[in-house]
């Protein structure tokens, strides 16, 4: 399932479904969108503080299907991530998203709300910019832009030329995306909301975790069965996941030699879309091939339609 795809002049909803952040941040990023050509419909929580969360659970929860209710929302878009969309899942109604199908956006702690929705609804979601995001960084907003807003028969997912896919693994495999942050990917596992892996290509960025922790992040979802069933991986940005020192530790390229290379399926690398700059779009749920003869990725089928 497909939502319409987004024109100049729609209106954007903006959801809070995790942390707060700073007022002048959110208006930063509503007026970055405002000057891009849409209009903005903002949650009645998104400036709410309920001590790390952007107001209480099911405020957050009443936000967040009222856009999907809302008739002049053509699209719903996360504030920010940080922590608490697994503290609303249980408060929202996957039949009323299945009924009104819109675009949905986000990334980090937003992931599991991504996958989930797709799972249960089939609804295609998308790993992409946030409101606190540097939605004017030139090919986060190409990529932003021509995904939403173009409806294509195919398409590839590409880095800027001057920052090249790299191969890990080679072959060729068809499978729908998944995945998003890696922490989020473990938090879901013996949960009803446990991310499905069986035949896909799992998408994996990190921000902020030590080697050892990739690796045991890694090692949980070998031990889960997640890897194993997968078709094929696309890594992205591993943004500050690095050491000063070495001495008592692996390095982060030799953890993922280690946990993901050695399963010998087709990898793709450096592919730039996570916490860094950047952020190619990415439609979640999407049927995809990856091609790690060539180093591409291309989506098979249109992620928006065109108005009827």
């Amino acid at each position: 399932m497909i939502a319409d795809k987004l024109q100049l002049g729609d209106t954007i909803g903006i959801v809070a479904p995790a942390s707060g952040e700073r007022k002048e941040i959110i208006d930063n990023g509503i007026s970055c969108l405002k000057k891009l050509g849409f209009n903005v419909k903002i949650g009645n929580h998104v400036y709410d503080k309920y001590g790390f969360l952007a107001g209480n659970d099911k405020n957050r929860a009443e936000d967040f299907m009222a856009m999907f209710l809302d008739p002049e929302v053509k699209m719903v878009m996360c504030m920010r991530g940080g922590y608490g969309s697994m503290r609303i899942i249980d408060y929202i109604d996957m039949n009323i998203i299945e009924s009104n199908p819109k675009i949905f956006t986000g990334f980090s702690d937003i992931t599991i709300l991504l996958n989930y929705i797709n799972k249960l609804t089939g609804l295609i979601t998308f790993h992409g910019p946030m409101i606190n995001s540097d939605i004017n960084d030139e090919y986060t907003l190409k990529s932003f832009l021509s995904t939403l807003t173009e409806s294509k028969a195919t398409y590839l997912l590409e880095n800027p030329d001057y920052l090249a896919l790299e191969c890990s693994v080679n072959g060729i495999v068809e499978g729908e995306i998944v995945g998003g942050n890696l922490a989020m990917i473990c938090s879901s596992l013996g949960t009803p909301y446990e991310i499905e892996t069986t035949d896909k290509i799992l998408f994996i960025e990190e921000v902020g975790e030590a080697p050892y922790r990739i690796d045991r992040m890694f090692t949980q979802l070998i031990h889960s069965g997640k890897l194993d069933k997968c078709k094929g991986f696309i890594l992205g940005q591993f943004k500050d996941c690095g050491l000063s020192n070495y001495d008592r530790s692996f390095t982060l390229p030799q953890v993922i030699e280690d946990r993901i290379f050695s399963l010998n399926k087709p990898t793709i690398s450096h592919f730039m879309s996570g916490h860094g700059n950047p952020k190619i779009t990415i439609p979640i749920g999407a049927k995809i091939q990856l091609n790690c003869n060539t180093s591409e990725i291309k989506v098979l089928e249109p992620v928006v339609k065109v108005l009827s």
